[in-house]
């Protein structure tokens, strides 16, 4: 038995390697046991706090804490064995290991500090509010991978920014290929920061007309009143003139009263002022804008410019409006005795004397 123990590999005792692994099993067998006492303690010491931001930090490193420990146990059997022919390759698992718990730490912490995230997002609106929220947690979340893994390849003394550098053209192929799909990605940013629509917003592009319906991260889907579904890229929507009739708060009436020229000056007097107190009484006409001008003499007509703003923006109560205000205007002009003009022409003939015609 003692000439086994005393046998040696790689000039270590086979004696020293099994000490180095039951050192390494101790710690495995232990690290949840000390992980408990630990975290106990903390958690002792932070609820007497009155945030709960410490218990999230608890929460971020049990894991961690348990593989820890299992570095540690791998500590203790590096130092007890004799690795000084492999002392590079230790060292350099030893740096690894660090690395990885200290960004496994930053990576959990994303997760558990979303709700930071939520609150940033929720300025997009609550409809936009879980995608922007994904998107800025997925985009921590990968950067943070590709950090620790430079981190690391630099720990094994790779070059890593002649790596990267020897990556260009592969990268710039790969930015070609996806050059829409980065330009979605900025559209979407301008729209959710911009803001320019919402979902269930009536909006006017130069591509399409319809109720938004969705906004994601790469298109923005829109139903259009013959009850298609467009999906639109971000790239395109965030470049163009978009008119949102949905934030209209008024809409416009503009139109022209065309008179006989039979109408007298009392007659047109009375019109003008009875059509301005009409659109100034009526409940739907927004009081502020009121025009009512005779403005031109047109080739047919005395023609009075009529301007002015109705309270509502839906189509269907707005088109009421219409109908109703026209209706009145009829009236009014009727009952001054008045009549509406209409594209004519007057040819007077002149008679000759019988004196001339000879």
């Amino acid at each position: 038995m003692d000439t086994v123990l005393s046998y040696t590999i790689f000039d270590i005792k086979v004696i020293d390697i099994f000490i180095a692994i039951a050192i390494f099993v101790i710690a495995y067998f232990a690290k949840e046991f000390l992980t408990k006492i630990i975290l106990k303690n903390l958690r002792l010491l932070t609820s007497k706090t009155k945030t709960t931001t410490d218990d999230k930090f608890i929460d971020i490193l049990e894991p961690p804490m348990k593989f820890s420990i299992l570095i540690l146990g791998f500590f203790l059997a590096e130092e007890w064995l004799d690795f000084s022919s492999f002392q590079e390759v230790t060292k350099s698992i030893e740096k690894t290991l660090i690395t990885f718990v200290l960004f496994w730490i930053l990576y959990r912490a994303i997760n558990q500090f979303s709700y930071i995230f939520a609150k940033f997002s929720t300025k997009f609106g609550k409809r936009l509010s879980a995608d922007v929220e994904n998107f800025v947690i997925k985009f921590l979340k990968v950067i943070i991978i590709i950090i620790g893994l430079m981190t690391i390849f630099e720990g094994w003394g790779i070059n890593v920014s002649a790596f990267v550098a020897s990556l260009g053209l592969i990268g710039m192929a790969f930015a070609l290929a996806a050059k829409d799909t980065a330009a979605n990605l900025f559209g979407s940013l301008v729209i959710f920061s911009d803001k320019p629509f919402k979902k269930g917003d009536w909006i006017l592009t130069p591509d399409v007309e319809g109720t938004i319906e969705s906004i994601g991260i790469r298109s923005t889907r829109v139903r259009t009143f013959a009850q298609a579904l467009v999906s639109v890229p971000n790239a395109v929507i965030a470049n163009s003139a978009i008119t949102n009739w949905s934030q209209m708060g008024k809409r416009r009436i503009k139109m022209r009263l065309g008179l006989t020229y039979s109408t007298n000056t009392s007659q047109m007097e009375n019109i003008l002022k009875e059509l301005r107190e009409m659109l100034k009484n009526h409940p739907d006409v927004h009081k502020k804008t009121i025009m009512v001008h005779f403005d031109k003499f047109e080739d047919s007509s005395l023609s009075l410019f009529c301007y002015f703003f109705t309270t509502t923006t839906v189509w269907a109560k707005y088109l009421s409006v219409r109908e109703d205000v026209n209706l009145k205007m009829m009236k009014i002009v009727e009952q001054n005795g008045a009549e509406f003009a209409f594209p004519s022409q007057s040819i007077y003939v002149e008679s000759m004397s019988k004196n001339k015609m000879i």
